[in-house]
C-alpha cells in the first residue's frame, strides 16, 4: 500500500485474507471475487444505456475535465479533508477493511477516499470529477451492523466503478445552482429539466449500485435489514422482511389513477427509489438469471467496454421499459396498456377489413369476418385474444 489513509492505495488484495482462487475467505463461509468485472454487469438497463452513450461521446470527459473549476469539488474535497474523519488503518478501521475488500472483490484498480461525516441522518454518497470520494455518516454507521453496512460499502463503489460521481456530482451542483436562479422564471425551468432528468437517470443509477452492492456482500438478507434500517430505524425485533416486501408489492398495485399521478408527483423530486421499491427489486434482481451468471463467473470484462454497442444498449433499456409496463399492477400502467392494446385491435382490424376487400373476392363465409378470424363472443377479448391472455404487445 502506497499510504495509510484510503487515498491512492491498490486494492491488490484482501485484508481478510484470501481463500481457493476467485474467493475471498471470511469466518464462516466464502465470497467470489469478479476479477475484470464490467459495471456493465450489475447495471440497471437504463442507467446502462446512459452511461454507454457517454462513454462513447467524443469529447465528454474533456468537457467536463474544463467544466470541474466551475464545480465546488476542490471545496468539497477540502472542507471533508479539514471537518471529518478519513477512515483508514488508523480510524474507523472496520471501515477501512471493508473498503478494501469490497474494492478487491468488484476488481477496483485503486480505492477511493472514505470520509465519515457527522450527521445523524443515514447516508451515504459517491462524488467527485477528477477521482471519486466516499462519504458516509455518523447516522448510517451506528445504524448497520457489520454485514450491512458491508453492502452499504460495496454499493459506494459500485457507483464508483461505473462513473457515477462524476454525474452526481454534477447534480448536485445544479440543484443549488436552480435554488440561485429560482426568481428567473425561463432560466429556472430550463435548469430544472435538466435536473429532472438527471433524477430519473441517478434513481436508476442507485438500483445499479444496490446489484454491486450485493455482489460485495453477498448476504441478500444483510441487504433487506439495511434497507428496512434506513426505512425504520434499528428496530428489527419490530420488523419483518416479508412484510416489508409486500409493502411495496401494495405500493405498486393500490390506488386508482389519482394515485398513480400521485406516485410521479412524489417520486420527481428525489434522487433514490422508495426504499421499499429498492428492496422489491433488489430480491427480484437476486432471483434473476442475470445474477446467477455473475456468481457462475459469466459476466462482461471491463476490456471489452469500448466495443460495446450504443444501440444495442439503448434496444435493451426500450425493451425493459416496455416489459415493466406490461407486467406493472399500477393503474396508470394499466390504461397505458389498455390504450396500445386498442390501437393494436384497431390496426389489426383496419388491415384485415381493407385487406380482405382488396384480395382475390369476398371471405367464404357469410358472416363477413376475415379468415380463419374466430367469432367474437360475450366471453371472448376484442381481436380474438383469451380474456387471460391480457392485452397484446403495443
Amino acid at each position: 500500500m502506497s499510504d495509510s489513509n484510503g487515498s491512492g492505495e491498490r486494492a491488490t488484495g484482501s485484508a481478510s485474507g484470501t481463500g481457493d482462487e476467485g474467493h475471498e475467505r471470511l469466518p464462516g463461509r466464502q465470497r467470489k471475487r469478479f476479477p475484470g468485472i464490467s459495471s456493465r454487469a450489475y447495471e440497471h438497463p437504463a442507467d446502462r444505456s446512459a452511461l454507454v452513450a457517454l462513454r462513447k461521446l467524443s469529447g465528454f470527459d474533456t468537457v467536463f475535465k474544463a467544466l470541474s473549476g466551475l464545480l465546488p469539488e476542490r471545496s468539497l474535497r477540502l472542507l471533508f479533508l479539514s471537518d471529518s474523519v478519513r477512515v483508514s488503518d488508523q480510524q474507523f478501521q472496520h471501515l477501512h477493511t471493508m473498503l478494501l475488500d469490497a474494492c478487491y472483490i468488484l476488481d477496483l484498480p485503486k480505492v477511493p477516499p472514505m470520509y465519515v461525516t457527522q450527521d445523524p441522518q443515514p447516508n451515504a454518497m459517491c462524488i467527485g470529477l477528477d477521482e471519486p470520494i466516499i462519504v458516509v455518516t455518523t447516522g448510517l454507521v451506528e445504524l448497520l451492523d457489520e454485514e450491512e453496512m458491508r453492502a452499504v460499502v460495496g454499493h459506494e463503489v459500485g457507483h464508483a466503478l461505473s462513473g457515477h460521481a462524476v454525474y452526481r456530482t454534477i447534480l448536485l451542483f445544479l440543484t443549488n445552482f436552480a435554488l440561485k436562479i429560482a426568481w428567473i422564471p425561463l432560466g429556472n425551468i430550463a435548469v430544472m429539466a435538466i435536473v429532472t432528468a438527471l433524477r430519473e437517470w441517478f434513481r436508476k443509477s442507485e438500483l445499479s449500485a444496490d446489484r454491486a452492492g450485493l455482489l460485495v456482500g453477498q448476504d441478500l438478507q444483510a441487504s433487506m435489514r439495511g434497507l428496512m434500517k434506513i426505512a425504520g430505524g434499528n428496530h428489527l425485533h419490530e420488523m419483518n422482511v416479508d412484510a416489508f416486501l409486500a409493502q411495496a408489492e401494495e405500493y405498486e398495485a393500490g390506488g386508482d389513477l389519482r394515485d398513480s399521478v400521485l406516485k410521479i408527483m412524489n417520486v420527481l423530486p428525489r434522487t433514490h427509489p422508495f426504499t421499499t421499491v429498492r428492496a422489491a427489486e433488489l430480491k427480484k434482481w437476486a432471483e434473476s438469471r442475470d445474477h446467477q451468471r455473475i456468481v457462475d463467473g459469466h459476466y462482461p470484462r471491463r476490456s471489452e467496454d469500448k466495443d460495446t454497442s450504443v444501440t444495442d444498449s439503448f434496444r435493451e433499456s426500450a425493451s425493459h421499459y416496455a416489459d415493466s409496463v406490461r407486467a406493472s399492477k399500477d393503474p396508470l400502467m394499466g390504461l397505458v396498456r389498455d390504450l396500445a392494446g386498442g390501437a393494436s385491435d384497431l390496426g389489426g382490424r383496419l388491415r384485415d377489413t381493407f385487406g380482405g376487400r382488396s384480395g382475390s373476392g369476398s371471405p367464404s363465409s357469410g358472416s363477413g369476418e376475415a379468415p380463419g378470424k374466430p367469432s367474437e363472443g360475450p366471453g371472448a377479448a376484442p381481436g380474438g385474444r383469451d380474456p387471460e391472455d391480457g392485452p397484446s404487445k403495443p
